[in-house]
């Protein structure tokens, strides 16, 4: 139901956008990067959260990046992190293939400028086995994301 919720939402957005199926487990960071080959950043992960206001958001960042609990404060105010039964019942998607695509509830979607570290990201397509190729500037566009500062610096690549 969320993978096809996903190619539903590709669909009506008139998107050829392929989704990737494993047969293994993409379910955290360190296992879609392995799957994928790729670094640990290129994978876009799907963060909800609960504001102070009540309001709940979705923050997509690299892989390997960390909230900035300052930076954090300063977008959006208090917030915490859903529980995975919150999530999954609002975004429709299982913990381990939350994507900002094809979402039960609409939400807005917030992007975090760390992903433009990179040409092209990994989100998860709604399930624990599933992504996509996409570039950062098209993901935010297609989810009418909003840019964002909420994680910590990384490290210059070597």
């Amino acid at each position: 139901m969320s993978l096809q919720s996903v190619r539903d939402f590709f669909a009506a957005s008139h998107l050829a956008i392929d989704i990737i199926e494993l047969e293994t487990s993409t379910a955290t960071v360190a296992l879609a990067a392995a799957a994928h080959g790729v670094e640990p950043g290129r994978i876009a992960k799907t963060l909800a959260f609960r504001l102070a206001d009540e309001r709940t958001i979705l923050l997509v960042a690299r892989g390997d990046a960390r909230i900035d609990n300052k930076k954090f404060k300063a977008a959006f105010g208090k917030g915490r992190m859903l529980p995975a039964e919150d999530v999954q019942a609002l975004t429709g998607h299982p913990v381990g293939g939350v994507c900002p695509f094809g979402l039960a509830t609409p939400l807005p979607v917030y992007v975090d400028v760390s992903l433009q570290d990179f040409d092209e990201v990994l989100p998860a397509a709604g399930d624990v086995h599933t992504a996509v190729r996409i570039s950062p500037a098209l993901l935010a566009q297609i989810v009418d994301g909003q840019w964002v500062d909420a994680c910590q610096a990384q490290a210059s690549e070597a």
